[in-house]
């Protein structure tokens, strides 16, 4: 099979006690190739492992060139991509891609509902107690209707293969999903990494995403607002994702934003320019919920405008996605996700969810405190990992102190199987070995269309039987490829190493100074920067672990 498979396993073993193996992607047994990988195997085979390797560094160097990083324990690295891409055939990727819209559509008639006339409630399709009690959903987000019905404009559906190779629906992420602009970085590197393969292969572009955004959000302004003037909400320079803020923001070509440059009057809002004040239409915002408006919700943030969500109630400026929306990402209300699907739409969920426990089911609680140590546990409103525990990993005390706490609040907690995801090969110290990934497909709604950006982000777990793909954990990425038949005849848009390396360094609108406060370590400077990096929902690379956040 070629120097580089030599040593390849045909499945990931087990790392926790599971008697199942990972399903591979690329191998369906030992030595025979599945159909969609036969041309990556091929180029793979045929290079020495150095070749390999020296391409992988020419893309860390590359990434590091132009400022693609990401805070790993306190120091800055490249941003890690592997060399070996992730392919998915066109039908089985229109399957996926069915089933996310149908995802998306049925949050959005959820949202609705519950910040409107919650007919699921009064049909006990969902319970009262459930929505009232989570975390997210915020009763300020009451009256704030959005211009053309849409609360969001961009999701993140994360999906991972099981030990059989299905498909399944992990998390809902629908506040502020952040991680495409590693989709777009990926492939343009891919491309300079393996362009023998780009000139073989019919991959679909993804160059589409800033431009179906743009529209998305121009389509939510306000009505009778003709051309209106669309932002980028950042919470500034100290947040991990303010590459991907800026990336957005130079390719849609509009203005990039901090708190202090937005004010509010007269229920409007406007920004701060040289040439005088200039009023806002539409915010993309990349702040969460809980920092926008200090006259709505926590009074010392500085990240966003006092007054915004009264603009918003007015109906005088779109934010999206919409306040509350996290309500959605409760994995609690994950749960109902089938039961809702046949509720609002009349149909049966394309991809299915992760079998979960609701421990405040009649003897669910009994059940998963007699299996803690073979099950993984997850607080509801968790971000990035927070508070899961894994079972077969997790030490008689971890299991014991878990215990209590889900005695005291079962409500705060969902529990769910092991699941092996799949395995692709990635290049570690020794070779290309199998190791487990998901995937995060971008959905954008403009209310007319709803678009999949054709692949999205796969995250992958690092260390040797490892289920935890996000960065902070040492994970990685892949570039996926959607390849079929036809080859797309949208021009593949791909940012330059100058375009690039020009967002990371160049001054934006949100670093320009047009505010009184600046960034230093006292006073107002300092409260900006701790509450820039206490953002969750915008991590540089999108935490998971069996179910991880945004």
């Amino acid at each position: 099979m070629g120097e580089l498979f030599d040593q390849y396993p045909i499945a990931a073993k087990p790392k926790l006690g599971d008697k199942k193996a990972a399903f591979d992607e690329m191998f369906a047994a030992p030595g025979k190739v599945r159909p969609s990988y036969v041309k990556i195997h091929e180029a793979l085979a045929a290079m020495t492992q150095s070749e390999l390797i020296g391409r992988t560094e020419a893309l860390a160097s590359s990434y590091l060139a132009q400022g693609v990083t990401f805070d790993f324990a306190g120091e800055e690295r490249p941003f890690p991509l592997d060399a070996v891409p992730r392919v998915i055939e066109r039908g089985e990727w229109n399957v996926l891609d069915a089933g996310v819209k149908q995802r998306v559509k049925v949050l959005e008639a959820f949202l609705a509902d519950v910040y409107g006339p919650q007919n699921a409630i009064r049909d006990g399709v969902i319970p009262a107690a459930l929505v009232a009690t989570s975390e997210h959903f915020h009763r300020a987000a009451h009256g704030i209707d959005p211009a053309n019905g849409v609360r969001i404009q961009v999701s993140g559906i994360d999906l991972i293969r099981d030990e059989v190779g299905t498909w399944r629906v992990l998390e809902d992420n629908v506040r502020v999903p952040s991680g495409v602009s590693y989709v777009i970085s990926n492939r343009r590197v891919m491309a300079q990494t393996l362009p023998e393969l780009f000139q073989q292969m019919r991959i679909q572009p993804v160059g589409e995403y800033p431009n179906k955004l743009l529209a998305a959000l121009r389509a939510a302004a306000p009505g009778g607002v003709e051309d209106p003037t669309v932002v980028v909400l950042t919470p500034g320079v100290y947040n991990s994702a303010y590459f991907e803020h800026t990336l957005l923001a130079r390719l849609m070509g509009i203005e990039l934003v901090e708190g202090r440059d937005l004010f509010c009057s007269n229920g409007k809002v406007y920004m701060r320019t040289t040439a005088g004040a200039r009023r806002v239409d539409v915010i993309y915002r990349r702040v969460d919920d809980e920092f926008l408006d200090p006259l709505a919700f926590r009074a010392d943030s500085v990240l966003g405008p006092p007054g915004l969500l009264n603009a918003a109630r007015q109906g005088n400026v779109t934010l999206a996605n919409a306040v509350g929306n996290g309500v959605a990402d409760d994995k609690l209300v994950y749960t109902y996700m089938p039961d809702l699907t046949r509720y609002y739409l009349g149909e049966d969920p394309i991809i299915e969810n992760v079998r979960t426990w609701r421990l405040e089911e009649e003897g669910s609680l009994e059940e998963v405190l007699d299996r803690l140590d073979e099950l993984v546990v997850k607080p509801v409103d968790g971000s990035g990992g927070k508070g899961l525990v894994v079972g077969p990993a997790a030490s008689k005390k971890e299991l014991e102190d878990l215990r209590k706490r889900l005695i005291k609040d079962p409500r705060g907690w969902i529990a769910q199987p092991v699941v092996q995801f799949s395995t692709i090969p990635t290049l570690v110290e020794g070779g290309l070995r199998p190791r487990h990934a998901d995937l995060r497909p971008f959905a954008v709604n403009s209310g007319n269309d709803i678009w999949v950006l054709p692949g999205g982000l796969t995250r992958v777990a690092l260390p040797e039987g490892e289920l935890v793909v996000n960065s902070s954990q040492g994970g990685g990425s892949k570039d996926t490829w959607i390849v079929g038949s036809e080859r797309s005849t949208v021009r593949q848009f791909m940012p330059t190493n100058s375009t690039v390396s020009s967002i990371v360094a160049g001054q934006t609108a949100a670093d320009s100074g047009f505010g009184s406060q600046q960034h230093d370590n006292s006073g107002a400077g300092f409260k900006i920067q701790q509450q820039q990096q206490q953002q969750t929902a915008g991590a540089a690379l999108p935490p998971l672990a069996q179910g991880g956040s945004n």
